[in-house]
């Protein structure tokens, strides 16, 4: 009986950690879009959003980086780290890079739903570059996702826009760059630990973050009005700190594969804030298409499970 209340209560609070964490990750378009919609001071673009975003966690993944220093089994070799920078590089600054870039042109509520495929996006490359076949389940997976985004795409608030399309090729490839992320650091994270592959990874994108900052703008531009500065004190602490945690812990009580079914709120979540905070469209087609690609992906994750 102690055996079953002490699992109940694991259960429930990985649970919770992860929602979380989901609901963090979620409101990243949110606090985005307001601040490329701030009338009170100066225009800011993607890469000084960025770095403000990155300048303010660095100093948390640092002293995480140096708290489990010597928390790794193994010694790692040169190409350990040179992967590591590889993996840190593209799925923390250049995906981050296209996805702030992308969401310039579209709304929230699409950004979000396109990122959420990056499951579909990695059986997709793991098919092309591992020849693994794609089930029947999985092609039907695909299928619904892929139109489930055609849906919400043509009823999009900011459909009329050239641009639009630009928007959603950026957020496109951030979500591939993101698979790409995924495939491939699923041998090093073992090598290195979660906490110490998530802070060293986060702490080498940071770093480039602000090198592509300083290489294209004056130090001055980082002198934002305080509205835009407190949106990105939000971005960096609830968006991007806090969730990274939350969901390494959640992950560790009660497993990747349950992990993933309860971040499918993520999607809902934004859709919700950005019809109250952005005051985005929430009709039938963007509700009928976030729960075509939600039931994808879920298909994806089922499948995986399976094989």
């Amino acid at each position: 009986m102690e055996s079953r209340t002490r699992q109940r209560d694991t259960l429930l609070r990985g649970s919770l950690l992860v929602v979380l964490g989901a609901i963090g990750f979620s409101t990243k378009p949110i606090l985005i879009k307001l601040a490329y919609g701030d009338a009170g001071g100066s225009a800011v673009d993607a890469i000084t959003l960025m770095a403000l975003r990155m300048l303010i966690a660095l100093p948390v993944f640092l002293a995480v980086a140096l708290w489990h220093r010597n928390g790794a089994a193994k010694e790692h070799r040169a190409g350990d780290w040179a992967a590591l920078v590889v993996l840190g590089v593209t799925g923390y600054y250049l995906a981050s890079l296209l996805d702030f870039s992308g969401l310039e042109y579209i709304s929230a509520g699409l950004e979000r739903l396109i990122l959420f495929l990056y499951p579909t996006f990695v059986v997709l490359l793991s098919a092309l570059l591992y020849r693994r076949r794609i089930s029947r389940v999985q092609g039907i997976a695909l299928l619904l996702s892929y139109a489930g985004i055609l849906l919400v795409y043509g009823v999009d608030p900011l459909a009329n826009s050239p641009d639009i399309a630009t928007g959603a090729l950026l957020v496109l490839a951030s979500g591939m760059v993101f698979a790409l992320y995924l495939i491939g650091s699923g041998h090093f994270i073992p090598r290195f630990g979660s906490r110490r592959f998530t802070a060293y990874s986060m702490s080498i994108a940071s770093v480039v973050t602000l090198a592509h900052f300083l290489a294209f703008h004056p130090v001055t531009q980082l002198l934002v009005s305080k509205r835009i500065l407190g949106l990105a004190i939000a971005l960096a602490v609830f968006s991007t700190i806090l969730p990274a945690f939350l969901i390494n812990a959640g992950i560790r009580r009660i497993g990747a594969d349950q992990t993933a079914v309860i971040t499918s709120i993520g999607p809902v979540v934004t859709l919700a804030l950005a019809y109250v905070l952005l005051s985005e469209s929430l009709g039938p087609a963007q509700i009928g298409g976030a729960a075509l690609v939600l039931l994808g992906v879920m298909l994806v994750g089922m499948s995986k499970r399976a094989n």
